[in-house]
């Protein structure tokens, strides 16, 4: 990104008062936030409040001190570094499942591997849960998320003590090499570590996944950050685990947002005398899938035969019906015909980029309405 794309986005997010719809609105309207800064009071007052356009027409007190240190932190490269990113809205490499929820972020914040991207068609699964878990929790969460990412299936989760850290280092420990093996998405800035005890963890992260925060560089560990990230965690995934909680976990926040975001809610049962379970047993009776092993998540989402991924990272896509015509999805399924057809030739068919197409397959498989045959051929399957 260059550096007057970085000072327009990094000054529309700091902008006191203008916040992600209002934010949205503007570069509906008027494109680029260069474009948006460009425009006259007059123009803008047809989508602001008057405190509104006064905040986007001064520059934010702290803006020029906040560049300075985005721009030196964007400069950090060279062996062995995972390569700092910032991932606007507008951008290719933006996950194309945030697009769908409710407050996708404007900018995204990213730490990984080189040639890594958030954007391909690996499916990803989310692991949460309670900070004080029991050890037997522990163990699940760990062991479950190691058996996900030894298939190729990226575990997403919160850095936070317990389960997270768990599901972290379990996918750490069964992704191949290089496979994404985790997303972490934090409620900090990317310039600090929280908590502490995970600063090791973070590195050993961004060196095989991802580091994800939608806040600036230098945001402390503020309390109301935390749930609000948890949109993104469950917007990244196919579907939610619950391993353990209390029923007043914050772990049940991203349970709900994955519900309301259409995605599939899992939860692993456990001791009718323990706390920490209490909150997976009100999942279920709310009509989460009870879940004793990979395989129950896997048959729920169409993931049986999954292989891990030839073409590398991913945060997954939310599946969706290609039933409606006009949609990509349909011109995908229509170009698919019955007979076995390669990458390449759907690329021919579709005039579609091969990143694109891939995470299009993936939603049609998960939808079963595509299956991926020997040999990277993929086929069309008839509704029953």
């Amino acid at each position: 990104m260059e550096h007057e794309d970085v000072s327009a986005w990094l000054r529309l997010t700091l902008t006191k008062g203008v916040g992600n719809a209002s934010a949205r609105r503007l570069l509906s309207a008027f494109g680029l936030p260069q474009a948006v800064f460009a425009q006259p009071a007059s123009a803008l007052r047809q989508l602001l409040t008057p405190a509104q356009v006064a905040a986007l027409q001064e520059e934010p007190s702290d803006f020029a001190a906040q560049l300075s240190r985005t721009l030196q932190w964007l400069g950090q490269v060279g062996p062995g570094i995972a390569r700092p990113r910032m991932i606007c809205l507008a951008d290719a490499d933006y996950p194309v499942s945030l697009l769908a929820i409710e407050d996708p972020p404007l900018v995204l914040y990213a730490l990984g591997p080189h040639g890594a991207t958030l954007r391909s068609a690996t499916p990803a699964i989310a692991i949460v849960g309670s900070r004080n878990p029991t050890p037997q929790g522990a163990i699940n969460a760990r062991q479950f998320a190691k058996a996900f990412a030894q298939t190729g299936v990226c575990v997403v989760s919160g850095l936070a003590l317990g389960i997270d850290g768990a599901a972290h280092q379990g996918a750490l420990d069964g992704a191949a090499p290089g496979s994404l093996a985790t997303i972490a998405v934090v409620g900090t800035g990317l310039d600090r570590v929280y908590p502490r005890q995970h600063h090791g963890l973070a590195q050993a992260i961004a060196e095989r996944g991802f580091l994800l925060s939608e806040y600036p560089l230098g945001t402390s560990p503020l309390a109301a950050n935390f749930p609000k990230r948890n949109r993104l965690i469950a917007g990244l995934a196919q579907g939610t685990l619950v391993v353990e909680a209390a029923l007043q976990s914050g772990s049940l926040i991203t349970a709900r947002l994955a519900a309301e975001q259409g995605k599939d809610v899992f939860a692993i049962p456990g001791s009718v005398h323990s706390a920490q379970a209490r909150g997976c047993h009100a999942l279920i009776k709310q009509g989460a899938k009870l879940v004793e092993s990979v395989a129950d998540v896997f048959e729920e989402l169409n993931l049986q035969g999954w292989a891990p991924s030839t073409t590398g990272n991913t945060a997954a896509m939310q599946a969706d019906p290609a039933s409606t015509p006009g949609t990509a999805l349909h011109a995908v399924q229509e170009a698919l015909g019955f007979d076995p057809v390669s990458i390449d030739a759907l690329v021919a068919r579709t005039g579609l980029g091969a990143a694109d197409l891939q995470a299009l397959l993936f939603e049609l498989e998960l939808a079963g309405q595509a299956a991926r045959l020997p040999g990277g051929l993929y086929q069309r399957v008839a509704s029953a």
